[in-house]
């Protein structure tokens, strides 16, 4: 039995142990590009960064949860659920939370993606008060109706529909089933069309509570904004909806993992009756977490990144083989893709895909000159500056970097690491990432004899 002084003891502890904790990570020169971070009871984190030369800001609010947490049968409802909170909450039905954001001439939208999701509001900085209740009420109130349910899966399925209709964009969706095959990775994060007609209103509510607690969630917001203002609004809705959670509860740490992609020589062809051949050819990259990943962006933009990259000068402006032509990387907690895309006529594919496989080989041997390294490194540096330019790419920035690394970089510390790589490290993730064998993905109307000739790309 515990005596009445030891319990108040007990509590007192408790609540010692119970308070919000604030940190400044990145201190910016009188007070611009300031970020700091606010860890309320209960595991709610709150990051924000201040710009007060604008007049806008932006609030948003990232979920620990994405597509590759589903199980085969749960496939799209993270997604299924993003639609879900725009439908209603116990104190706004989904015109009001619409017509609230409407009548301040703000923009409020949301997406979902394979580890995590977000949604967010873009407003006047006088009407950031009116965007954190509303996006605040919208993940701790959702209803989720079995009838809002049923009417929006017809909104989804159209929206699958019109992805099947953009071979451009659906080839990328196959490109992570060749590499990733049948696992959460490999799945399209909307679901297929019989997996969202099986997913019923209690498994979508489950799937809410279960990846909705304050643990997985990351507030981030940056403008001309206060800090602490931000810090007591938001403790103020979640309290509200009594959504704060154990007040011991620690934040969910971001996700980790050693697994290594180790496809290789795969060929999915999907016939479809389309004007252009849409291919990928690509291999395993690097996980995000990798501290190749500045040396492989510098490799990546030279590659296949601008109008002066390799890909782009050999397959479209000496040949013309292409409109569209360009590299990209993906990288998750434990691993990553690196592609190549292009479009071209059907009668063309094999061109394309010889060029840009000798390409992608000669790179792996030989490496890439110093002028082309030095070039791409202007070019991303330049690219992360100006794509940083808007309160809302601000606020993407603090919040991913919060919910997948735990941790903020300010930009001129990610302009002097840019900066920093060198001619060999390039060179290195070149033979260690294009040296492997590639895979490849086709959308398009291809004969027989073209589609049997797939093989000879990725041999």
């Amino acid at each position: 039995m515990t005596s009445r002084s030891s319990k108040a003891t007990a509590r007192t502890s408790t609540e010692a142990r119970a308070v919000a904790r604030t940190q400044t990570l990145i201190k910016g020169a009188n007070g611009i590009g300031t970020v700091r971070k606010t860890t309320l009871p209960g595991g709610l984190r709150i990051v924000t960064e201040t710009l007060p030369s604008v007049r806008s800001a932006t609030f948003g609010i990232w979920a620990h949860v994405g597509s590759r947490d589903e199980t085969p049968s749960l496939n799209g409802a993270t997604h299924y659920l993003e639609h879900l909170l725009f439908k209603g909450t116990g104190r706004r039905s989904a015109l009001d939370i619409s017509a609230a954001l409407d009548a301040v001439g703000g923009e409020m939208n949301a997406f979902t993606a394979k580890e995590y999701t977000c949604y967010y509001a873009r407003v006047l900085d006088t009407d950031l008060p009116l965007a954190i209740d509303v996006v605040c009420d919208m993940l701790t109130g959702s209803l989720i109706l079995e009838e809002d349910v049923n009417v929006e899966r017809g909104a989804i399925l159209e929206e699958i529909a019109m992805t099947e209709d953009d071979p451009g964009d659906c080839v990328h969706d196959l490109f992570a089933h060749t590499m990733f095959g049948d696992n959460a990775l490999g799945r399209p994060v909307l679901g297929t069309v019989d997996t969202v007609n099986a997913l019923t209103a209690d498994r979508i509510r489950r799937f809410y509570r279960k990846h909705y607690d304050p643990t997985h969630l990351v507030v981030a917001c940056a403008g001309n904004i206060d800090h602490n203002k931000v810090v007591r609004q938001v403790r103020a809705a979640f309290e509200k909806a009594g959504a704060l959670g154990n007040p011991e509860a620690l934040p969910i740490a971001p996700r980790d993992g050693s697994r290594r992609l180790r496809t290789s020589g795969k060929v999915e062809l999907l016939g479809r009756k389309t004007e252009q051949a849409h291919v990928v050819l690509g291999m395993p990259g690097l996980a995000r977490t990798d501290d190749r990943r500045w040396a492989m962006g510098v490799l990546n933009t030279a590659l296949g990144g601008g109008m002066s990259s390799r890909l782009f000068q050999e397959v479209r402006e000496k040949r013309g083989l292409a409109y569209s032509v360009y590299s990209y990387t993906s990288g998750f907690a434990d691993c990553g893709l690196f592609g190549v895309y292009a479009g071209c006529r059907p009668s063309q594919v094999h061109d394309v895909l010889r060029i840009c496989r000798d390409e992608l080989d000669h790179v792996a041997a030989e490496g890439l000159s110093d002028d082309e390294i030095g070039r791409a490194i202007g070019q991303l540096q330049g690219s992360t500056v100006l794509g940083l330019e808007d309160t809302g790419a601000l606020m993407n920035r603090i919040g991913k970097s919060e919910l997948c690394w735990g941790e903020q970089m300010s930009v001129d510390d990610m302009l002097a690491r840019i900066a920093a790589v060198t001619p060999d490290e390039v060179r290195a993730v070149a033979r260690d990432v294009l040296g492997q064998r590639p895979s490849l993905s086709v959308i398009g109307p291809l004969k027989d004899k073209q589609a049997a000739r797939l093989h000879d790309a990725v041999a």
